[in-house]
């Protein structure tokens, strides 16, 4: 019986190895056929004889262009903000204290922040700020919120009123009136 087995196998490798190779010589004999039309084509364009191309158009001459940089801005060093004493608005003595360190409630913008309540503690009033992140802050009179140097003047039960200060041209500043009102 393994006998039988043995060649069972072996036969139908040969009988695939001869289909593989007939189905190769037959398609490699219907190519040539197939592309003949082409090659008769090719050969018909080649034997054309050359279009003579147009004239290129002339080209107008290049006008010689000296630079000259005495004078001008070297555009590999800063900008040197010069502006006329006349032209600067008078310092008002307002702008923000750069020397301060700044709260955490200051990296958020003030319409992102949301007042959810308040809390009165030792004759001082909290208020319960909620950030953008979700998180819940309590604040008093004299912290800053928001990005504009905001500090707080005052709580109520129902509102945060603070003061900031803004830009009002370049190197002026003025100082604008903010709230926060309960959530309701």
């Amino acid at each position: 019986m393994s006998r039988y087995n043995v060649n069972l196998y072996r036969l139908p490798r040969k009988l695939l190895a001869v289909i593989t190779v007939s189905m190769l010589v037959l398609m490699f004999g219907c190519a040539q056929q197939e592309y003949s039309d082409l090659h008769q084509y090719v050969n018909e364009v080649k034997a054309k004889p050359p279009v003579p191309l147009d004239a290129l158009p002339e080209t107008p001459p290049v006008i010689a262009y000296e630079f000259v940089p005495e004078g001008l801005h070297n555009p590999f060093l800063p900008f040197k903000n010069e502006v006329d004493a006349a032209d600067m608005p008078l310092y008002s003595g307002i702008r923000p204290d750069s020397s301060r360190p700044k709260e955490e409630l200051e990296t958020f913008a003030l319409d992102s922040l949301r007042m959810t309540g308040t809390l009165e503690q030792k004759d001082v009033m909290w208020a319960l700020i909620k950030d953008s992140e979700n998180k819940v802050h309590r604040v008093s009179a004299g912290n800053y919120l928001g990005k504009n140097d905001g500090r707080i003047l005052r709580i109520t039960e129902d509102k945060v009123e603070l003061i900031e200060i803004v830009p009002d041209g370049p190197g002026a500043w003025r100082e604008q009136q903010a709230f926060l009102i309960l959530a309701g």
